[in-house]
Formats: structure tokens, C-alpha cells, sequence
């Protein structure tokens, strides 16, 4: 079987995903990267060997034949180079979110179905061991029926990611309850099998606004450190901070079931914590690393117990980005390149996550105003 030839536009940051594609004479191999950075295009070399197209122009990129794309630009140009993408004619992996608007998620898919692609979206968090584990154990039956599922997402890395770089722009990224908050939405959609068809939100901006902004042409510190706390303390700022640095969605969802979805940049300490109600129990999990504990309630009792009646964590997986999800996210997508079969991450799923994400935005900056969640053109 001849390997796949395998482009990365986007090469840097999160387009090091495909090297786990990169695999030659075992079924598929980077031939070609394109990226605005010479720095991250000489890594690529390294990486992926001397042979490589390396272009800093998408024309030239898409010259290439190729057999399929990764798509791991910032998220305001996914719209832009997926409908390119998909033009040009390989197999996509669209890294989430797929748009920064309900109108280019559509574009994709409209795009998509008119060229008969095969259109992957990446997210990853459903090939994450512990949310595997968590959807199992719902239909498997051991809380009944849902009714109710919440999210609670403390971020304490968000003073040093999302308010230093393009993330902290609406024009770039909508809101952090779109690009931050699409992974989390997808996760509820998915273990409720219910989407969202309505939602209310509020949020501000409570912290971040306030505090010392580096100058325009200043570069921005991104990454982690400990040090860095309490975020009051700090500076270096992105220049333009118009996006929220907390927020609370309440969700009506199919099937009658209620959400509710809280984010938080501020918090000293990073963790999802789901919990899923259902009409026999109740189910949470602790952190979303392979190892946590998911707890399951299901006696009855006037009283709180911190650790459940059930104790659950997931099987041992291989080690990789997110948890071991990365290499799992992109065997997927091979495969479904090669034979078209169904995938656990799905295109219309990530369009509905957007589409919630991108709703809720706009009811916090309206007052909190309920906003139907409309599905995909076709859906209806």
C-alpha cells in the first residue's frame, strides 16, 4: 500500500499533530508544510526530512499532490484555507474550532458536500480516554436516562495564552465561549447525544481589561509559568483585550435535557469537571487526565458523599498530546481517508458546537437575551 502524501498548512504550533501522520513506508508521510515562519519551516525540514516542500505561500502548497491536508492555521483563517483546501480537492482535517461564525462552519459544509470531500474536524477531546470512559458508562445505562449535564472549566493558564495573543480580539476569535468553549460543548453535546437549540449567557471581562498592555509591535509572552500569579500582578497584556475573561451559558437541549456550561480565566488552578444527571444517578468526573476518577452516585441518601458509589477511571493508553488523543485523533483520520468510514468526531457535531458557542456570545453582549441555536442549512 503506497503511504499517503500528507500537506500541513499551519506547520507550526498545533500543526505538530501530524507527526503522528508521518509514518513512511507504514502507510503515510509528510511531503509538504507551508507556514509564515522560517524558524517553524526549517523545524519541518528537520522533522520531516530534506525532501519536503517547505512554501510560505498557500498557491504554491496547494500545487503539491496531495492525498490529505491538515489545517491547523489560527481560527480566524480556518474558513479561508478549508474552503481552499477542499477546492484543491484532498482529504481534510480541519483543526476546531471549524469557523469563527455559524456562516463559515456553513460555507465548509456546503463546500464540502458539493466536492463530496472527505471533511474531518478536530476534535480531539472525544478521543480523550476519560470522556470515552464517561459516554460508556451513560449508555451503558448507569445513571438512567439524562436529564441535566454541566461543565465547569477553571482556566489557569488563560493570563498567560488567551489575553497576550490574537485570542483576546473579537475580530479574531469571536469570544473564548466560541474558541475555548467549542471543545467543552462538543464534549456535553456528545455525552447527552442531545445538541443545544437554545441558550442565555452572561459574562465580562473582570480582570484582564485593567491590566499593563504591551505596546503593538511588542511580542506577547505565551506559555505557562507558576510564577506568574495573581494575574493582577502582571503585564504584557495583548494591546486589545475585547473578549471575556468569564462567562455563564445556560443550555436548553434536545430530548428536554438542561445545560449549563461556567468559564473562568482567572482561577489558580486548570480542570473540566462534567456532571451528568440522569434519572437512576448521577456521574462526574475529577480532571480529564487518562487516570481521573469519574465518580457515579446512584444510591439514594439525605446527604453529600465526596466519593461515589462507583469509582471508575479509565484503560491504559499510549502516551501523546491531550492525553494520548492526539495519536488517536489522527490513526481516525487516516483511516477514514483511506475507507470513508463514520468517525466519532464529526463535522456537523463540530458545526454545532460553534454554533452554540457562537449564540451564547452573542446573548452575553445583548444582556443575556435567549438565542435559538439554528442547525446546519439542510438539517433543519
Amino acid at each position: 500500500m503506497p503511504d499517503l502524501r500528507i500537506g500541513v498548512l499551519g506547520s507550526g504550533g498545533r500543526g505538530g499533530l501530524a507527526q503522528h501522520a508521518h509514518r513512511p513506508s507504514e502507510g503515510s508521510r509528510v511531503v509538504a508544510c507551508c507556514d509564515l515562519s522560517d524558524k517553524v519551516l526549517e523545524k519541518n525540514k528537520k522533522d520531516y526530512g530534506p525532501e519536503t516542500t517547505l512554501t510560505r505561500k498557500l498557491s504554491e502548497f496547494l500545487k503539491v499532490p496531495l492525498d490529505a491536508v491538515f489545517v491547523c492555521t489560527p481560527d480566524f483563517l480556518h474558513d479561508e484555507h478549508a474552503l481552499a483546501v477542499l477546492d484543491a480537492g484532498p482529504a481534510l482535517y480541519l483543526e476546531k474550532p471549524m469557523a469563527i461564525t455559524i456562516e463559515g462552519c456553513d460555507r465548509i459544509l456546503q463546500k464540502a458536500s458539493e466536492k463530496k470531500a472527505r471533511l474531518f474536524v478536530g476534535h480531539n477531546m472525544r478521543y480523550m480516554n476519560i470522556i470515552r470512559r464517561m459516554r460508556e458508562l451513560i449508555q451503558q445505562g448507569a445513571i438512567g436516562d439524562v436529564k441535566s449535564i454541566w461543565c465547569r472549566h477553571f482556566i489557569s493558564y488563560g493570563g498567560d495564552a488567551y489575553f497576550r495573543d490574537w485570542h483576546s480580539e473579537r475580530k479574531f476569535a469571536t469570544g473564548l465561549l466560541l474558541q475555548k468553549a467549542a471543545h467543552d460543548i462538543d464534549v456535553m453535546h456528545w455525552l447527552a447525544d442531545a445538541y443545544t437549540t437554545r441558550v442565555a449567557a452572561f459574562g465580562n471581562l473582570a480582570v484582564y481589561g485593567d491590566l499593563p498592555r504591551r505596546e503593538p509591535d511588542q511580542p506577547g509572552y505565551i506559555g505557562f509559568k507558576a510564577e506568574h500569579w495573581p494575574p493582577k500582578s502582571l503585564r504584557g497584556f495583548s494591546p486589545k483585550i475585547d473578549v471575556e475573561d468569564q462567562s455563564v451559558v445556560i443550555m436548553n437541549m434536545e430530548k428536554g435535557i438542561l445545560g449549563s456550561y461556567a468559564q473562568c480565566h482567572f482561577t489558580p488552578d486548570a480542570c473540566r469537571n462534567y456532571t451528568v444527571i440522569g434519572t437512576e444517578g448521577r456521574l462526574e468526573n475529577i480532571g480529564d487526565a487518562p487516570d481521573s476518577p469519574i465518580f457515579v452516585w446512584n444510591r439514594r441518601k439525605d446527604g453529600f458523599r465526596m466519593i461515589g458509589d462507583e469509582v471508575h477511571r479509565g484503560e491504559d493508553i499510549p502516551s501523546g498530546g491531550h492525553g494520548g488523543a492526539d495519536p488517536l485523533i489522527v490513526a481516525e483520520f487516516l483511516d477514514f481517508v483511506r475507507t470513508g468510514k463514520s468517525t466519532a468526531a464529526t463535522p456537523y457535531a463540530a458545526r454545532m458546537a460553534v454554533a452554540t458557542g457562537y449564540q451564547a456570545t452573542m446573548s452575553l453582549r445583548d444582556g443575556g437575551r435567549p438565542l435559538d441555536v439554528p442547525p446546519a442549512p439542510g438539517n433543519e
